[in-house]
């Protein structure tokens, strides 16, 4: 009788790459949140010894960091495109997008950099930045200039997604907006305004509201692009 051991049709292991371990591991955080992310437990679902992990990942933190840039690499940016507002707008859309498709993701695009010196994070998720600074410098603005646009773009833009994806609905069945969004709660004497706006608050469109956000953002900074450099003759 024969011994020898033979893999059955199907049974070899797909060969790991950092590509395919990142993948898993926003495939995790997708469906379990940022909590849910460790060696061990992406070890398990690779079907791998967690050990085997940190020739792809040094620890958690470069995990995190991955995964950050897995979802930014998505992001296109045309820094040779004259038309810069066109393309800060699409960049937004695509940001919006890549969060709703990652909502878990979310909270580390925000605060993951904080905790990280800008040369030590990845190239990846730097290359935004990057990006932006050549389309901007090219469209006229001084380099520190632009560098204060990027911010403010971007604080804007996180801002927009987090509120967007905020649960703001108490009762989805309730059909009274005023009541769904628990306005009645409040005070009609202090907060009358807010309260009045309750079908607007209820019927909040995303996108809309990101395109109206972007068109006072971006008028301002055109009309900043065309005005004289301070102290330059006539």
């Amino acid at each position: 009788m024969n011994s020898a051991k033979t893999s059955a049709p199907g049974s070899t292991k797909t060969r790991l790459s950092r590509d395919i371990v990142l993948a898993k591991a926003l495939e995790l955080v997708d469906a379990e949140g940022l909590e849910a992310l460790s060696m061990r437990r992406l070890g398990q679902e690779l079907g791998r010894d967690p050990m085997s992990l940190y020739r792809y990942a040094e620890n958690r933190a470069a995990l995190l960091d991955g995964v950050a840039e897995l979802v930014l690499v998505e992001l296109s940016i045309q820094s040779a495109d004259p038309d810069w507002k066109a393309q800060l707008r699409a960049l937004a859309h695509d940001l919006r997008r890549q969060a709703l498709r990652h909502p878990n993701v979310v909270p580390l695009l925000v605060t993951r950099p904080l905790s990280t010196p800008l040369g030590l994070r990845p190239l990846g998720t730097l290359r935004p930045l990057e990006q932006i600074l050549s389309l901007l410098v090219a469209a006229g603005f001084e380099p520190a200039d632009a560098l204060h646009v990027y911010r403010a773009y971007y604080g804007f833009l996180y801002g927009h997604i987090l509120n967007e994806l905020q649960e703001y609905v108490v009762d989805p069945e309730e059909n009274e907006a005023l009541l769904r969004l628990g306005l009645h709660r409040l005070p009609a004497k202090e907060f009358p305004r807010l309260r009045a706006l309750a079908p607007v608050l209820a019927e909040y469109d995303g996108d809309a509201e990101l395109d109206q956000g972007l068109g006072i953002l971006l008028t301002g900074l055109e009309a900043q692009l065309a005005r004289p450099a301070a102290g330059s003759g006539t």
